[in-house]
């Protein structure tokens, strides 16, 4: 049946928001069939959008499957037909990144949500930002991590690729990857977009998408919904560390969260770090009596500061910045640390 005015808006108000925006576009780009599901690539495309550098949309299920490998096992079998090279000795990229969305909105950045979130659904609690939607950023290594890799982060702050290289050779104290694995990584990346769904597109923000003459204007409203860029705010320590963060109260349950899924998710029996950590009152202890020192079990130094791989020591502690754990959150972690050494 040839859509009319009045068979659609009878379809707009008996359809759910995300269909009705995926069916209207659907009825201006026939050639293009939406689905909830739908990569928010394909549909920026049908507004008029390009795609960008890192775009993989003919990547075979071969190279995604690599990607996969790569990204969480650090190797996988190569063009010759066997295993490759590990990209780092020390850790896999999911050591420190999510591959699943691990913020309950996409467009913002909440610590305390994406904790509560992690718990709900078994996630680990970690300093980089997910995989999830990598490929629907503009940008990476944002804000202050030019304060800790300087100029590196130059030719990757817009570039999937580059960043990729810098977070295999540098950041993993691994090497750099061969031309097939990248592809085969950012064919992954491509694979694991933001789908329509994840938008959560309000009914008001649907109609105005439709209705809007500027295709230009629709793609703004879109690109609000989701975070084009994962914000990096360095914290710092409390001027008194003995004190904490002046007027923060610690929640122990809050910080027995923190413990185990961030803490404990790496420092543990065959964890990437060489430190394991316990749940004995001799390992809390030692964290209590380290506060304010120049240790690496100052809770307020290593979470804020981390340390740098270097020669003779690779395993490096990443800092978590301030959107991936908070000053409250910080103070959370020593309260179930004081109370448990008790």
């Amino acid at each position: 049946m040839k859509p009319t005015a009045r068979n659609t808006k009878f379809f707009l108000f008996t359809c759910t928001v995300a269909s009705c925006f995926l069916m209207v576009l659907a009825l201006k780009s026939p050639e293009v069939a939406f689905s909830e599901d739908t990569p928010i690539s394909q549909v920026l495309v049908a507004l008029g959008e390009s795609l960008p550098k890192h775009a993989r949309p003919k990547a075979t299920a071969k190279q995604i499957q690599q990607g996969k490998d790569l990204i969480f096992t650090g190797r996988t079998i190569g063009p010759n037909g066997k295993k490759s090279k590990y990209i780092s000795r020390f850790y896999t990229c999911t050591s420190c990144h999510s591959p699943v969305k691990e913020d309950p909105s996409v467009a913002s950045f909440d610590p305390q949500a994406r904790l509560d979130h992690a718990e709900e659904n078994g996630l680990k609690f970690l300093q980089g930002s997910t995989f999830y939607g990598i490929a629907n950023r503009e940008s990476w290594y944002n804000d202050d991590y030019e304060k800790k890799y300087g100029d590196l982060v130059k030719p990757a702050r817009n570039s999937l690729a580059e960043s990729t290289q810098l977070c295999a050779k540098v950041c993993s104290s691994g090497r750099y990857l061969e031309e097939w694995e990248l592809e085969g990584i950012l064919a992954y990346f491509w694979n694991n977009q933001l789908k329509i769904k994840d938008l959560e597109l309000s009914e008001k923000e649907t109609y105005r998408v439709i209705n809007s003459k500027d295709k230009s204007e629709s793609i703004a409203l879109l690109k609000k919904k989701y975070a084009v860029k994962s914000p990096a705010t360095f914290g710092s320590s409390p001027k008194r560390q003995d004190l904490g963060f002046e007027g923060i109260q610690g929640n122990p349950e809050n910080g027995k969260k923190i413990y185990e899924l961030s803490c404990m998710s790496c420092h543990q029996d065959g964890g990437v770090s060489g430190v394991a950590f316990t749940n004995s009152k001799v390992d809390f202890q030692k964290f209590r009596r380290s506060i304010g020192k120049k240790t690496d079990y100052n809770l307020y130094d290593i979470i804020r500061k981390g340390t740098y791989a270097g020669q003779g020591k690779p395993r490096y502690m990443p800092l978590y910045p301030k959107e991936r754990m908070s000053d409250q959150q910080l103070e959370d972690l020593r309260a179930y640390i004081e109370v448990e050494s008790n």
